[in-house]
């Protein structure tokens, strides 16, 4: 990957730095969502020929990892890195921030809970609830 600058945000955007990268990552962390057609089934709708792209980015990039599904051959299934894992903090921060100034967002009020007592905690169990 070519960097534009040596700067730690411009370096992340270039790995998630569109929306849809960020709703495959959240599908595959927060609704164990692991195959082509439950991604695309997403409230957004995302068109197919992105799915594709932003599949292959992610996967390129170190992300996600493609296999073949063991049940369905002709199946592949996506699953989260330990890199892609490590995106949880930055999406839990988007839902907490979120929460904060949007309130018709429906961010669970647990999740919200939890990560003002316990930050650290509530990830260490999102973590282990990911799909490897």
């Amino acid at each position: 990957m070519t960097r534009r600058s040596d700067c730690p945000i411009s370096n992340t955007l270039d790995y998630v730095g569109d929306k849809w990268s960020l709703l495959i990552l959240r599908d595959l962390m927060f609704f164990n969502k692991n195959s082509y057609s439950e991604l695309q089934n997403s409230d957004e709708r995302m068109a197919t020929n992105i799915l594709s792209k932003r599949l292959e980015t992610l996967e390129l990039d170190g992300l996600i990892n493609k296999r073949t599904d063991s049940v369905d051959k002709r199946k592949k299934v996506y699953s989260l890195t330990k890199k892609g894992k490590d995106m949880l903090p930055i999406l839990l921060e988007m839902v907490v921030w979120c929460s904060k100034y949007d309130k018709t967002v429906d961010a669970p009020k647990e999740v919200i809970r939890r990560y003002k007592t316990d930050r650290e905690a509530l990830i260490k169990d999102l973590q282990k609830n990911i799909k490897s």
